[in-house]
């Protein structure tokens, strides 16, 4: 099967059932069984919440008009794949939060050969033209003090994805038909809106926060250290890229399928300039310089690395992708771990061990944290089966994800590095079983009328 035919990380999704509420479905399977959460292995809950009472506030997008001043042949001009303008939703802080910022990358998989960078120009990972205007904040953006007791107050910002390489291409190119342009312009697109908030208020921020889910936890690595050196020093600046730990790793037939999507994005839509200059110098192939693994080792910022090591997007498209022929085991396995026999275990733990491997690789880098846990699960800050601090949260040093995370970023840990790895699945007995549908995070993110999406 040809690279550019892998559904999940290239192709829209197929619309799925929805279900009728994001809060009746919580509730329905608290009270099925899910119950209190054991406090074995991973110490007891710390939670300082009670659940949402209400919906949160839709955001409203905003556009970069100036963006088509120029045109979108200019190519200094930030603009979609499609060269329709690029957005983003902005929450204002309030109180102590004002000179605070939080600024999230979406994420939504890459396009790797022009044909598939051509389907994406009908859909809102290629143009704004399709972006949703109205969104809910969930997770680490919420507005809500008992689900997000560190940032809720904060300016929180979603950037949204429509140039298909992480935030990283500089080029254009002829579409599939032969009388249009794509348009990659992902860095034009980061710079462009990051102008626009320093001009909105991040240029006087007391301190920051840059992360992002999946390809936008990607986004997060390769523009960690650009982000810092946008203030000055004596403002907290931090970076947590959420299931963006991609790994240049052996598929179930031998076969390296993620180096391949990813060579495709690299040389199609030249994201050189912001890889590592160090891995480049190195003389090591751009492709590789791509993988998180590389970009960690250059990285100076204090970063947080938030991972399953059991990533199920990564199970599904870099263990058992289409390309490798999964038989009929292997689809059941890749669809649900608890349905994975001793030896398919047996290869997820290969990959978490590579995961974990990768990680250790930065060495004494007190500056690089990380939280690996054992869930089958991706993006678990934003977009998530298990959402941000409720009652089905993972837990690993007794602690939550929302206590990990603000601990880390506001000095409360014993020591400068919060480094905290899981053990082999499936011994954490927070990684519930009864997960959330995704579309619960769907609906809570976009509304009921949103059709479910692609969460890379």
């Amino acid at each position: 099967m040809a690279t550019d035919e892998l559904r999940s990380p290239l192709l829209p999704p197929r619309r799925p059932r929805r279900v009728s509420s994001a809060a009746a479905t919580l509730a329905l399977l608290l009270v099925a069984g899910l119950g209190p959460l054991p406090s074995a292995c991973c110490g007891t809950s710390r939670s300082r919440h009670s659940p949402r009472s209400s919906p949160p506030d839709p955001v409203e997008l905003t556009l970069l008009a100036a963006a088509h001043d120029k045109g979108a042949d200019d190519a200094r001009v930030a603009v979609c794949l499609d060269g329709s303008p690029p957005g983003y939703h902005l929450q204002t802080g309030s109180g102590a939060g004002s000179r605070s910022w939080l600024i999230h990358l979406e994420g939504g998989g890459w396009c790797n050969t022009v044909r598939s960078c051509s389907g994406r120009r009908t859909t809102d990972l290629g143009s704004s033209k399709f972006m949703q205007t109205r969104i809910n904040f969930t997770g680490t953006l919420s507005n809500d003090p008992a689900l997000n007791p560190d940032f809720y107050s904060w300016n929180r910002v979603f950037v949204r994805y429509c140039d298909g390489a992480s935030f990283a291409g500089d080029s254009q190119h002829g579409d599939q038909d032969g009388n249009g342009k794509l348009f990659f312009r992902g860095r034009r697109i980061w710079e462009a809106v990051l102008d626009e908030l320093m001009q909105k208020g991040l240029a006087h921020s007391e301190q920051a926060l840059l992360t992002g889910c999946s390809a936008g936890g990607l986004a997060t690595l390769l523009h960690c250290d650009d982000f810092r050196a946008r203030f000055s020093s004596e403002v907290l600046v931090k970076c947590l890229p959420d299931a963006g730990f991609f790994l240049n790793v052996e598929d179930i037939s031998g076969q390296r399928s993620m180096r391949s999507v990813y060579s495709g994005v690299v040389h199609l839509q030249n994201v050189t300039e912001v890889l590592p200059k160090d891995c480049l110098l190195a003389n090591k192939d751009p492709t590789e310089c791509f993988f998180p693994a590389e970009i960690i080792k250059s990285v100076r910022t204090p970063t947080f690395i938030m991972n399953s090591a059991y990533d199920s997007w990564q199970v599904q498209n870099v263990v058992a992708p289409d390309s490798s022929s999964p038989d009929e085991s292997w689809r059941r396995c890749r669809a649900d771990i608890r349905s994975c026999n001793s030896s398919q275990i047996q290869v997820l733990n290969g990959f978490r061990k590579a995961m974990v491997d990768g990680l250790k690789a930065v060495g004494d880098n007190k500056d690089c944290s990380w939280f690996i846990d054992s869930c089958f699960s991706h993006c678990q800050a934003w977009f998530d089966n298990s959402p941000w601090d409720t009652p089905v949260a993972p837990r690993l040093g007794n602690k939550t994800l929302v206590e990990a995370v603000g601990d880390w970023y506001f000095g409360r840990s014993p020591s400068q590095a919060v480094r905290e790895i899981g053990c082999e699945y499936p011994c954490n007995p927070t990684c519930n079983s009864l997960q959330l549908p995704a579309q619960f995070t769907t609906d809570l993110y976009y509304g009921k009328e949103k059709s479910d999406r692609l969460v890379v």
